[in-house]
């Protein structure tokens, strides 16, 4: 009989930004841009995808799994059970497909 491990990650972005900062700035100029991006007041540079860190991992049953995904996701409360395994589990010898450069 197969065993789920929900698995709980963080993704990081090295996020960078470009602010333009007034001559008449009434602070300083990296106190300034910081609160700027703060703010959200600010267009995106660049990113950086820096990877996934696993915060914690532990086995559950898939009646937890599916339970879990009904709490985290509300948006799709009509979700039959069949749907959410088809479509957020991963099953063993699933292959991602890569998109080719």
């Amino acid at each position: 009989m197969s065993k789920y491990v929900m698995v709980d990650a963080i993704s990081q972005f090295r996020m960078r930004y470009v602010v333009e900062v007034p001559d008449d700035a009434e602070c300083d100029p990296i106190e300034y841009a910081e609160d700027s991006v703060v703010c959200e007041d600010v267009k995106e540079f660049t990113q950086k995808h820096l990877g996934e860190t696993i915060v914690s991992s532990r086995e559950v049953t898939l009646e937890e799994a599916i339970k879990q995904f009904r709490e985290d996701e509300p948006v799709n409360v009509g979700w039959t059970n069949d749907i959410i395994v088809e479509n957020v589990i991963t099953e063993i010898g699933y292959k991602p497909e890569r998109i080719k450069k």
